[in-house]
């Protein structure tokens, strides 16, 4: 019997000594665990997110070096670790197997994920299966490439995180070789509805291969966009037997459990379906090593926390992904907290909320002084939630003529029920300084009458450079408000509603955030509670209050319901149906509202579409949240420049 592991790190790209001393720290405690076999996660000590920083000439040696200087870190332990490997001038992607401190061989990847956010291949080569190579690290010659492991009388092999999405895993030719164990280091990015999919192709890989699968992950906001939710699994035969819990607070987690070796050798020979290679793997790598004593594996069980089972998953993977999103951001990037333009609607308090729940979540699990050590950069941060939250937390609404005393009281009541500091600015003599000037030069003023979009957006645009004044002078990070919808169709002012350092709800459609906020309001998160002063902003229709308070202005009417958007923007950009085939799609699914209508919003939300690439571009860096974004940047390319789908939309009618 041994004990095996999987661990969970929240790295950061090119932090040499920071992702070193993680990887001690988590060696240590492995160790205190009596563990035998540890799986570190993909890349882990360049960080997986070092984008084209991999092509430098001294990233493959630095993680080398960092490599052997972990090397005395691994007495009595065979443990896995990721980096980059430079060979033939081709640069791989690979695991290097460590036991007992010495350095027995690199497994390079051979499925790189090259979709979505993911973009491997412009810095990797896929390895091919059966190549076996030769390498040098540091005074070890090493075999490198598709390798099989026996260290110590029990084998074991990788399926590096992409290795096990494909449709011939090498997890089936590995148990035909008489692996014990497979183990798949991986970088697996949060995404809505990911859990099962990981449940489901751990626990069968175990099942089907006959073998205990070990899966370790990343944790964090890593690099900027991609929050890893620090999910690792240990199946066998076919049953999940530990489980981390996701999306916590620490930098580092750890699952282990005892495996009998023995018993599963015995079931796999009582299958009758199991046909073995009979002959050697190609790549089989034999290591002496003496495990250690590996107590009687208990009864594998999983108790999931309450929020893992609730009926409104979504709404608390979105609270908590965001909320480490955030605390992650903040403290790499070493801002003094926040800043946010609260209008007192929808989309700005939802973002002021997810802060608000960002500090009640990291205190609850990294207690004050766990939380003032991890944000050492802000001095003086007090025990409390809402002092801790007016220290990094600013809000700040800009009022002009047109903004109603709905949304002013509203703003306060939000800010001072998460504990914000809060600040108000009338920028309404701006506004007129601006139509005056533009006037004179141009020797007409501008009015509503012939320039509504105009004097629209001037209302906005200035109240960028007062809440960028406040930001810098706070040492803070300024956060945009914009939503996914309305980056779909340009509903959003550049250099005014979308200025900001990040983005944090620019993935997140309308419905689902009015939702996620009437939710807070009754219910929130477990263990958080709700928020109930949030009632102010959901009993409210969404207006940017950007036309005299007389116009009565809506979103909705500007635009179309927002369900309604959400819905073609899914079947047109993710689903990529013409504009024909989605109208009797709508017909059947929003019966309300007649053929002509559904009709009208199809062209407009198409002509949008294409008319704000530009928009979409320019936004701040945005969390992925969600396989099916717009973001151009990890997710949805589309041309600045297009024909518009002049002829597809002829063809609807």
């Amino acid at each position: 019997m041994i004990t095996v592991a999987a661990a969970c790190l929240n790295t950061t790209p090119l932090d040499w000594d920071g992702n070193q001393r993680l990887i001690r720290e988590v060696l240590a405690e492995a160790r205190a665990a009596q563990v035998g076999l540890l799986c570190l996660p993909e890349l882990c000590i360049t960080g997986y997110g070092c984008e084209d920083a991999f092509h430098g000439p001294d990233v493959a040696m630095q993680a080398e070096r960092v490599l052997l200087e972990l090397l005395p870190d691994t007495a009595g332990l065979v443990v896995c670790v990721g980096l980059p490997r430079l060979h033939q001038r081709a640069l791989f992607n690979t695991v290097a197997v460590i036991a007992d401190s010495r350095i027995v061989g690199l497994v390079a990847k051979q499925h790189l994920a090259g979709d979505g956010i993911h973009y491997e291949p412009r810095w990797f080569k896929p390895w091919r299966e059966d190549v076996i190579a030769r390498t040098s690290v540091g005074p070890f010659e090493v075999p490198l490439g598709d390798l099989l492991f026996d260290v110590g009388g029990v084998r074991f092999g990788f399926e590096i995180c992409e290795d096990a999405w494909v449709a011939e895993r090498p997890g089936a030719r590995l148990a035909a070789h008489g692996a014990d164990l497979v183990l798949n280091p991986s970088a697996s990015h949060f995404a809505f509805g990911k859990l099962d999919v990981r449940h489901c192709f751990v626990g069968e890989g175990s099942r089907a291969f006959g073998c205990a699968y070990v899966y370790a992950n990343l944790l964090g906001n890593e690099s900027g966009r991609a929050i890893y939710d620090g999910h690792a699994l240990i199946a066998a035969g076919g049953t999940i037997i530990a489980e981390s819990d996701r999306l916590g607070f620490a930098e580092h987690t750890l699952i282990s459990a005892t495996i009998d070796i023995a018993q599963a050798r015995l079931a796999q020979a009582r299958t009758g379906s199991f046909q073995p290679a009979l002959v050697e793997h190609p790549g089989l790598v034999r290591a002496a090593f003496a495990w250690p004593a590996a107590p009687v594996p208990k009864p594998g069980t999983r108790n999931p926390k309450p929020w893992e089972v609730s009926s409104f998953h979504k709404e608390e993977e979105f609270a908590r992904a965001e909320a480490l999103a955030l605390f992650d951001y903040m403290r790499k990037s070493r801002a003094k907290g926040f800043v946010v333009s609260l209008s007192g609607g929808c989309d700005s308090t939802a973002v002021v909320a997810l802060v608000g729940l960002m500090v009640r979540l990291a205190l609850a699990e990294l207690g004050p002084d766990g939380l003032r050590h991890r944000l050492a950069h802000i001095p003086g941060l007090p025990d409390d939630a809402v002092g801790i939250t007016a220290c990094i937390l600013t809000t700040v609404y800009q009022g002009t003529v047109n903004s109603s005393q709905v949304t002013r009281d509203a703003a306060r009541e939000v800010a001072a029920a998460v504990g914000a500091k809060h600040l108000e600015l009338d920028v309404g003599s701006f506004v007129d300084g601006y139509i005056a000037a533009v006037g004179k030069a141009t020797g007409r003023t501008p009015d509503w009458q012939h320039d509504d979009i105009a004097m629209q957006n001037i209302q906005a645009r200035v109240r960028a450079p007062g809440v960028w004044m406040i930001t810098n002078v706070e040492d803070k990070l300024l956060l945009a408000t914009s939503n996914r919808s309305e980056a779909a169709v340009g509903y959003t002012t550049m250099d005014g509603d979308t200025c900001g350092g990040l983005s944090p709800i620019a993935g997140i459609d309308k419905a689902f955030l009015r939702r996620w906020l009437e939710w807070m309001e009754t219910a929130g998160p477990h263990g958080s509670g709700p928020l109930p002063a949030l009632a102010c902003v959901t009993r409210q229709r969404s207006t940017p209050e950007l036309r005299p308070l007389a116009a009565q202005q809506q979103s909705e009417g500007d635009l179309m319901p927002f369900p309604v958007l959400d819905r073609i923007e899914r079947l047109a950009i993710r689903d990529k149906l013409p504009p024909k085939d989605i109208l009797p799609r709508l017909i059947a699914e929003f019966p309300t509202h007649d053929d002509a209508t559904l009709r009208g919003w199809i062209v407009r939300f198409t002509t949008l579409w294409c008319r704000n690439q530009w928009k979409r571009e320019r936004f701040a860096p945005a969390f992925h949240l969600d396989d099916e974004n717009l973001d151009p940047k990890t997710w949805c390319r589309f041309p600045i420049l297009s024909g518009g789908f002049r002829r597809e939309l002829e063809a609807l009618g």
